[in-house]
């Protein structure tokens, strides 16, 4: 019988714009949950640099030339990490001293050899042996993130096998509106996840229920995770005018769902703390005797999926179009 699998859901801020006081907040955080005992520690989109709720709040972002808007993308540029780079090393150092997988969200800097490439929105996966196994970058960001954003590509559209008591369980995860991109929730399905971990801002009624309905679908635990963000943490010029400085813009939201799409664990807002958690992945099995989106219910002499995993070299993914 395969046991339950311990996970943490770490809802707390990171230090905005500075990446090595995150770094201490992540291995800090980390080291508490697997003391206690956690096996799985899961952290938000974008949460190393922090996620760039400005561009959702300040009306004038995105005209030309806006001297808060530039200074701002310098600032996260500054804050990104590269992959690999010394920054995945330290989090892979952290998971294997911890005997623990570590998911966590980042602004990843392409650097090209002649400046400053790329920012992508990634989604990383580390073994509890140490090592980077995924390396997932967001496909499509959504609306205002194509200012700061490029898109991603197909290659870390998989899953990691995570070793438990009596079996293994297999973790994925995608970036917030990727859950409503049919094709690759249905990507991960096909990956075989028992596990999936769902980054957003913040888990709000709409992102739960895409939550809840791919948890459903894919007959898996989703750990729907969210970060806090107060006025205060927003970039100078780019910040709401009105309001305390204490108010919350992102307000956490990081919840636990299981495979019938039912919470195990309710939405958590408004406070910083771990969210703790045990998943069953037996449940799985038993829910997919009635759906199993990649067996019975997948029609292969109908349907036909194929994934492009392909990353751009440096030279193409600068070159002139």
């Amino acid at each position: 019988m395969v046991a339950p699998l311990p996970v943490a859901l770490v809802q707390i801020a990171p230090v905005y714009f500075d990446l090595v006081a995150t770094l201490d907040v992540l291995e800090a955080r980390t080291a508490e949950a697997a003391a206690h005992g956690a096996k799985l520690v899961v952290f938000g989109e974008s949460w190393l640099g922090g996620y760039p709720a400005w561009l959702d709040l300040c009306p004038e972002a995105a005209l030309w030339d806006h001297p808060a808007t530039k200074q701002t993308y310098a600032r996260h540029v500054e804050s990104a990490i590269t992959v690999p780079g010394p920054e995945t090393e330290r989090i892979a150092a952290v998971a294997a001293q911890h005997g623990v997988a570590i998911v966590v969200g980042a602004h990843e800097r392409q650097s090209t050899g002649r400046g400053v490439g790329t920012l992508y929105n990634v989604l990383l996966t580390f073994h509890p042996r140490g090592g980077l196994e995924v390396h997932h970058r967001k496909l499509v960001p959504t609306h205002t993130e194509r200012l700061i954003w490029g898109p991603g590509d197909g290659v870390g559209l998989r899953s990691m096998a995570l070793e438990t008591e009596g079996g293994e369980a297999r973790v994925g995860g995608l970036i917030c509106w990727e859950h409503w991109m049919p094709l690759a929730r249905q990507a991960m399905h096909e990956a075989g996840e028992d596990v999936h971990v769902a980054v957003w801002p913040w888990v709000h009624e709409a992102h739960q229920i895409a939550s809840r309905s791919y948890a459903f679908e894919g007959r898996c635990h989703v750990l729907a995770v969210g970060s806090i963000m107060r006025r205060r943490d927003l970039p100078e010029g780019l910040a709401p005018k009105e309001g305390s400085p204490d108010d919350l813009v992102l307000r956490g939201g990081s919840a636990v769902i299981g495979p019938d799409g039912r919470f195990l664990v309710e939405p958590v807002l408004d406070e910083e703390r771990i969210v703790y958690a045990e998943v069953d992945t037996v449940r799985n099995v038993e829910e997919r005797m009635t759906l199993d989106v990649t067996g019975h219910y997948a029609r292969p002499d109908v349907f036909e999926l194929e994934i492009h995993r392909k990353r751009p070299s440096i030279e193409e993914a600068d070159s002139p179009q």
